[in-house]
């Protein structure tokens, strides 16, 4: 079982906040966008516009469930929650919801690639909020705000584990 799993949009810093979490724990730190790079053999943004959404979703789903079998801090992919089968999943784990405001959001993804938030990113933040929003809520124990800095988000996420029993 993982120690705790992250989800939320992109550019809330999960992965950042994963491995940050791991080295104050003395943990792994797991990132499911880079099991299903090394399972497929190449890099995620590349395989999702190679083969699609609906067959990168199955391949993130296998990751989910293999990252979800270690003791390690985990940070998903943004889109993880629109499968069922992975929501269902994450109900049963410690996760938490990673949220920043749309401004903050879209300063951090800015410069990285992003196939799913089109040619114009603040736009594809608010379409994916719109579409997301309803699962994250459901799939996590808890709302975050991952603003900051990252010493700060890595307490407030502290101090939620710590109020709340696994």
């Amino acid at each position: 079982m993982a120690r705790i799993v992250l989800v939320g949009l992109p550019g809330v810093g999960k992965s950042t906040l994963a491995r940050a979490l791991a080295d104050a724990w003395d943990c792994a730190m797991i990132d499911t966008d880079d099991v299903v790079a090394i399972n497929v053999g190449v890099p995620v943004a590349q395989y999702l516009r190679e083969h699609g959404e609906a067959v990168f979703r199955e391949r993130e789903l296998d990751a989910l469930r293999e990252a979800l079998s270690a003791d390690a801090v985990v940070a998903t992919g943004a889109g993880v929650v629109v499968t069922s089968a992975a929501r269902e999943l994450l109900t049963k784990e410690p996760t938490y919801w990673l949220d920043s405001d749309d401004e903050t959001l879209l300063e951090r993804v800015s410069d990285g690639e992003r196939p799913l938030l089109g040619e114009d990113h603040g736009q594809g933040i608010a379409i994916l909020r719109l579409q997301r929003e309803a699962w994250y809520r459901s799939s996590a124990r808890r709302q975050v705000d991952s603003s900051g800095t990252i010493d700060d988000v890595v307490r407030r996420i502290q101090k939620e584990v710590g109020s709340v029993t696994p």
